[in-house]
């Protein structure tokens, strides 16, 4: 792999801190842990710098030496073993990261640890490459089979084994807040991570490299700043643009475009204007797409709109006021139960149902108030879960809540989101709505020395991988077909997550 002058100066500098962590990757080597400070480092750049590449290349290197990736799954009890973990806030963030081949799971995910069923520790040690075939189970060989190409194909041990015709509650007893420390970590999206966060991996990793983009938005409550705007200066590397399909992308020159601290919205959306006659990436759209919104959510800054739109969306689907019809997104919004199912908050954080998290309505449970669910770019199978979902309506003081269990997981509409809850995720096509970025610039809001507008126009257009659609106007299209789940990609049988009748 051929780096730019930028890359190879960070990944010396990254080499340089994984050798005092005993991890030597120019000598093929990796010894015991090293027995000075815990190291810190960040890797920062603009979309399309770099971070990525540079990412899954040490990613690569550190398989090869024969380190052992962390996913939260299952784990060897190997405690001799040289580890590390690829870490995004998000579901879709880890995501984006495994469709490039890198071994990367969510904080929550190794946060917390899953507790197996004893029959089932050798099936795992098997699946993960550190034990014989067993023998003498209650699976048949085709399962086996079936099991063992499950995880050839996604490495994930529930997947495989929820592949063979086990559930949940056959071969994990529950989950635990992880105690012992881990090795190398390697957090993505970094811009996400509030103080929390942050402390708790510090606490977790000896070695610790960040990779974050300082364009993008804070965490909300967090001052408008970043955890690695508190680090040392020696400690941030920055990268310069613009590696990601060369210079031939013209959403990542309207991006950089944002950095001109002169640059007004009327001139910006000028420049949209002018890609889209160029160029058919950029589309400038009167209506937005309401068929496009069922996979991929309206990006929008103020609540009012996300509320707007979203009863659009409906309307055009022929959705009925008071309930779902499968296909619809939804959009979790936190968990509610009590302080004694502190086991069952672990066990659906672990399966990525965390404040964010993106889930397709598959339909009613066999339980009243539950609700099964597809999760985009989770490793898991689809879910059955207790479930609240809250349908706002503009101008009513309460949502409709279809379906109401006593206590659950909490689900807002998904058709249309916050700028803000969409950083980390990223789509195909992207639709923004432009005239809430307008909104924005005549508030005149400065954050971290950088006009509000722009933060929001950066991180909303960099959600696009192939396709940008700046729609001008509060019009939506009437779908060619019903909405329907034919177009998932379905993984595993469902497994239902059931509430806890005792702590």
């Amino acid at each position: 792999m051929e780096f730019s002058a930028d890359q190879e100066r960070a990944r010396e500098r990254i080499l340089a801190v994984l050798a005092q962590a005993g991890v030597d990757l120019d000598a093929g080597a990796a010894g015991p842990a090293g027995e000075g400070p815990s190291e810190r480092l960040a890797v920062l750049g603009k979309a399309g710098s770099g971070k990525t590449l540079l990412l899954s290349e040490i990613v690569k290197q550190l398989v090869a030496i024969g380190l052992k990736p962390v996913t939260g799954d299952f784990e060897t009890r190997d405690t001799k073993a040289r580890t590390f973990a690829v870490l995004a806030p998000t579901n879709k963030a880890a995501g984006v990261l495994r469709n490039r081949g890198v071994p990367a799971t969510t904080i929550h995910r190794v946060l917390y640890t899953p507790l197996y069923h004893p029959d089932y520790e050798a099936l795992a040690e098997w699946l993960v490459g550190e034990g014989e075939r067993p023998e003498g189970t209650e699976l048949t060989p085709e399962a086996l089979d079936r099991a063992k190409a499950f995880y050839a194909r996604h490495p994930s041990v529930p997947g495989a084994l929820a592949s063979a015709g086990l559930r949940g509650s056959d071969f994990i007893r529950g989950w635990k807040r992880r105690e012992d420390p881990l090795d190398i970590g390697l957090i993505d999206e970094a811009s996400m991570l509030d103080a929390t966060q942050y402390a708790d991996l510090s606490q977790l990793f000896s070695t610790l490299v960040l990779f974050g983009d300082p364009a993008q938005l804070a965490p909300v409550g967090g001052g408008g700043a970043m955890v690695f705007d508190a680090m040392p200066e020696e400690s941030r590397l920055t990268l310069s643009r613009v590696h990601r399909q060369a210079e031939d992308n013209p959403i990542l020159d309207l991006a950089h475009a944002l950095g001109d601290p002169d640059l007004e919205f009327p001139a910006f959306e000028d420049m949209i204007h002018a890609a889209a006659r160029r160029d058919d990436r950029v589309v400038v759209a009167q209506r937005a797409d309401a068929a496009a919104m069922a996979r991929a959510p309206m990006l929008v800054w103020r609540n009012a709109t996300r509320v707007r739109l979203i009863q659009g969306f409906r309307a055009v689907h022929g959705a009925p006021a008071d309930d779902l019809i499968p296909g619809e997104p939804l959009i979790c919004d936190g968990i509610e139960l009590p302080l004694k199912h502190r086991r069952k908050r672990m066990d659906l954080e672990a399966r990525g149902l965390i404040k964010g998290a993106q889930a397709i309505y598959l339909g009613p449970g066999r339980k009243p108030g539950f609700s099964r669910l597809h999760l985009p770019g989770s490793e898991e199978g689809d879910l059955s879960v207790a479930s609240i979902i809250q349908i706002e309506v503009p101008g009513a003081e309460e949502p409709v809540i279809p379906t109401a269990a006593s206590m659950g997981v909490v689900f807002l509409h998904g058709a249309a989101v916050t700028i803000h809850k969409a950083q980390g995720s990223q789509w195909s096509d992207v639709q923004v709505f432009a005239p809430d970025l307008y909104a924005a610039s005549r508030t005149g809001r400065v954050e971290s020395g950088v006009a509000l507008w722009k933060r929001l126009a950066y991180v909303a257009i960099t959600r696009a991988e192939h396709r940008l659609v700046w729609v001008t106007r509060y019009m939506l299209s009437r779908p060619s077909a019903p909405l329907g789940v034919d177009d998932l990609e379905r993984r595993a049988p469902i497994l239902a997550l059931e509430a806890e009748t005792e702590d």
